[in-house]
């Protein structure tokens, strides 16, 4: 029975629910090709989607696709019976399962010789024909099954980023970090420079926000007696949507107690070499055309200083109308709400600094009116103890000591309400039982954020942060698959 189009609904859906509701798989398609030699001779049993059919005479060739990869079904009429023209009226897309002997064919293709086949799934519509040469790449994004279906590059992509998180869950663990679950919805949302999704909780009437970060409650866990502690977390960030930015993205974010930010580098140091050697074997990779190399130490450079290099002048020393002026001379674009020294030093940073930062490098020691949640750094009060790192041009890392003064912590706070004032829907919120919890004391912590979707570009060679992330946000449309 072949379905190209839906002719008799009633008949196709009768078909389509009189199919198994399971089947017994016990060999996969990759395992069998790696370990022939354990596999030849035996009986298997695999189930997976019809890629390609070709018939000759009394022989169909099925290539049969499943989790792990190709392999194909070999059906022989001599075998097969009375069975054989429900084998050759299997359409590209169905999903089958089959049992048989695994062998060689004369050309040396190692393949399953059928002598059992059962219809599990019927595909109603006909799968993609020109999609190799398909250059809507938005069409891709939204119909994600049959990029993953088709395009052998994209599934690679995500198992890897998948075998990254694990490898990350497994260093952490290692080290003797805890993992916790923190409110994705939130009163008062903090953490970071961003402007927040608003909902709206029925049952209390009240406004609330999905997170920007989860830093401030995995920090009352440090100050509950937590040592060290991380959540892998779904952030939401109102903002931008380009090759390195997503509304939604994947953060991981770990605090240990007794820390500082030297410590902080020296882990995150610690955690990209052992993702990257376990998944690529390894202390480099490819990005783009250029050889990124993970040996440590990493470079460092002082925040000021770079930008200071670039313009000739002390940042720090500058008026508020000359820093200003200076980041417009140099192609900043200042907001209105964000005429304030943050956003000119992160806007000149942006354009004279970042495009430069190809190899592992730490950024260090910010400016103060940048980093409220910061400690000072010590010897050095106009700038506080964080740092970034980069690589490849993007940002992977924020990370702080952590301020842990509520009565600092208040008045940073109160700065921001300011900026909140003048229009400047990033600043952060007072949150006062934050405040209140620091009040019963909080160690001295260091604390880091890692992007996990810019650190899978990186591992897989992607220059779009929507080519790791399996459903990113896309403009709607009525795409049709060709």
């Amino acid at each position: 029975m072949i379905f190209m189009a839906i002719e008799n609904e009633e008949e196709i859906s009768k078909f389509i629910s009189s199919l198994p509701y399971s089947y017994k798989v016990d060999a996969k398609a990759a395992e069998i090709k790696e370990n022939y030699g354990s596999y030849e001779g035996k009986d298997v049993s695999v189930a997976g989607r019809v890629m390609s059919i070709r018939k000759s005479g009394k022989l169909v060739f099925t290539d049969i696709l499943d989790s792990s990869g190709k392999i194909q079904g070999y059906f022989d009429y001599a075998q097969s019976g009375s069975s054989f023209d429900a084998i050759k009226a299997l359409n590209k897309g169905d999903i089958i399962g089959v049992k048989g002997k695994v062998f060689k064919t004369k050309p040396g293709e190692i393949s399953v010789n059928v002598e059992g086949f059962h219809m599990l799934a019927k595909a109603i519509l006909p799968m993609p024909t020109e999609w190799y040469g398909l250059k809507d790449t938005e069409l891709r994004y939204r119909k994600r099954h049959l990029d993953l279906m088709l395009n052998e590059e994209t599934r690679k992509v995500f198992i890897a980023r998948s075998k990254a998180i694990k490898l990350i869950r497994e260093f952490l663990d290692g080290k003797g970090f805890m993992e916790f679950e923190t409110p994705v919805i939130q009163p008062v949302y903090g953490g970071g420079d961003a402007e927040p999704f608003k909902t709206f909780v029925n049952t209390l009437n009240e406004d609330d926000y999905l997170r920007i970060a989860d830093e401030l409650y995995l920090k009352r866990l440090i100050i509950g007696g937590f040592d060290r502690v991380y959540e892998i977390c779904r952030d939401f960030r109102n903002e931008d949507l380009d090759s390195e930015h997503s509304p939604e993205f994947t953060m991981i974010e770990w605090y240990q107690a007794y820390a500082d930010y030297e410590d902080m580098m020296a882990l995150s140091e610690d955690l990209m070499l052992y993702v990257i050697k376990k998944l690529i074997g390894k202390e480099e990779l490819t990005y783009g055309s250029e050889t990124i190399k993970f040996s440590k130490p990493f470079k460092r450079i002082k925040y000021v200083d770079s930008i200071n290099e670039k313009v000739g002048k002390n940042i720090l020393s500058l008026s508020d109308e000359e820093l200003f002026a200076t980041a417009e001379k140099f192609g900043a674009k200042l907001e209105k709400g964000k005429r304030h020294r943050a956003h000119a030093y992160d806007r000149l940073f942006s354009i004279l600094v970042q495009p430069h930062l190809v190899q592992p490098t730490f950024v260090i020691d910010f400016p103060r009116e940048t980093s409220p949640l910061t400690r000072p750094k010590r010897g050095n009060p106009e700038v506080v103890e964080r740092f970034e790192m980069y690589a490849g041009r993007m940002e992977l890392t924020n990370a702080y000591s952590e301020l842990n003064n509520p009565i600092i912590q208040r008045k940073n706070f109160e700065e921001e309400a300011e900026k909140a004032k003048l229009g400047d829907k990033e600043a952060e919120p007072m949150d006062t039982d934050f405040v209140e919890a620091m009040e019963y004391g909080m160690p001295p912590t260091g604390g880091l954020g890692l992007g996990i979707d810019r650190f899978v570009m990186l591992l897989t060679n992607k220059t779009s942060i929507k080519e790791v992330i399996l459903f990113p946000m896309e403009k709607r449309g009525s795409g049709k698959v060709k």
